[in-house]
């Protein structure tokens, strides 16, 4: 029993002498799980999908996208999580679920998020929101816009200028606007197509340019929009159509496929999906600069703490470069876009500029806009 005795109480100071060794030596660096170190530590980022899953090469990829980027870079902890349905209370459920699983920045794409935001901003007010596209009427439950919530909005009548004066100045001279329904951002949207293809058609000197323009009042396609489509590429010769409003693009993409017709996407830069329907399908595509949203936003929060700068505010964004087109919030795609020579890079570069500049005005209103130079035919919603 003494040997027993003495031999515990050896190991007992081998132990102790190690931990005393080890205490002096430099801590182990923290993987990416462990949340980083410093002001960066004190994060972390779950970011929630509207009704669709990362794939939708749209706003849930692209945001998911740019929160796993950041978060991979900076060693933050990150998730994402999908709502079992399509209503205010899943969402509810799926930002509660993050902020129980710890963290303490979510990410929320998309005006669908607006009464989950009104809710959870007010009782979680220690969690940084960062909202995608929500506007003030999306949060009118809000009387004042909480500093633990800031949403960006962005000038979709910019990017929707862009593709209609690409459009025209890259030859179509039939075009056609199907949005999903008549909310401000898919109105300015169409506004900003017709402008843009307008002004083209002016400069450029195109006679005979006519816009087809009908809301679908629906965010998704189906076999009714698909056959009003068939009638506009099939019948009345439309050549492209921008598709303006959540899923509603297939129906423009199943039509355009039967005829080799055209599209123009939304939001971010759709060619990959679209052309899944038709090789050299897309056109262009009007963005919003999502991930640059979500970039700027986690660097002014995680990195240069100045949360402050943002905190309580709605922002509309749009141009901040007239030379550097992929810096901006709103524009085209840069690598995808159909150039030729009659629209190339360096023209859609000046056309930037001179928008920027103040040179070239957009009406960002949402009145319906009267062009001066081409047709244009407005219709009845198809449902």
């Amino acid at each position: 029993m003494k040997k027993l005795l003495a031999l515990l109480l050896a190991l007992a100071m081998v132990f102790s002498m190690a931990a005393c060794t080890s205490s002096n030596e430099p801590a182990a660096e923290p993987t990416p799980d462990d949340g980083g170190e410093g002001e960066a530590a004190a994060y972390s980022v779950a970011m929630i999908t509207d009704y669709g899953d990362i794939t939708d090469e749209s706003f849930n990829q692209a945001t998911y996208e740019a929160c796993k980027a950041f978060s991979d870079a900076n060693g933050l902890k990150f998730n994402y999580y999908k709502p079992a349905g399509d209503s205010t209370a899943e969402r509810v459920a799926m930002i509660e679920a993050a902020i129980a699983d710890g963290f303490n920045v979510v990410v929320c794409p998309g005006y669908a998020f607006g009464e989950a935001l009104t809710e959870c901003s007010v009782t979680y007010p220690d969690v940084k929101f960062i909202a995608l596209d929500v506007s003030a009427g999306d949060l009118a439950g809000l009387s004042t816009i909480p500093d633990n919530l800031f949403s960006a909005v962005y000038q979709e009548e910019q990017c929707g200028f862009m593709a209609g004066y690409a459009a025209v100045a890259l030859g179509y001279k039939h075009l056609g606007y199907l949005g999903g329904m008549a909310v401000p951002s898919v109105v300015r949207f169409g506004n900003g197509y017709i402008q843009g293809a307008d002004l083209a058609a002016k400069e450029l000197g195109i006679d005979g340019v006519t816009l087809e323009y009908v809301y679908g009042n629906q965010f998704f396609g189906d076999a009714d929009i698909t056959s009003y489509m068939d009638t506009w590429y099939q019948t009345n010769g439309v050549e492209v159509v921008f598709a303006c409003g959540g899923g509603i693009w297939t129906s423009a993409a199943e039509a355009a496929a039967k005829v080799g017709g055209k599209v123009i996407g939304v939001d971010v830069d759709q060619s990959k999906t679209i052309d899944a329907y038709g090789a050299g399908m897309t056109v262009t595509s009007a963005m919003k600069g999502l991930k640059a949203t979500v970039n700027t936003l986690l660097t002014e929060l995680v990195l240069n703490d100045n949360w402050s700068a943002y905190g309580g505010q709605i922002m509309t964004l749009g141009l901040v470069s007239g030379t550097d087109v992929e810096a901006n919030y709103t524009q085209i795609p840069y690598d995808t876009t159909q150039w030729a020579d009659s629209f190339t890079q360096d023209d859609y570069v000046a056309l930037v500029g001179r928008i920027f500049s103040g040179e070239i005005s957009i009406d960002g209103s949402q009145d319906e806009f009267v062009p001066s130079t081409i047709t244009l035919n407005r219709y009845d919603n198809i449902k």
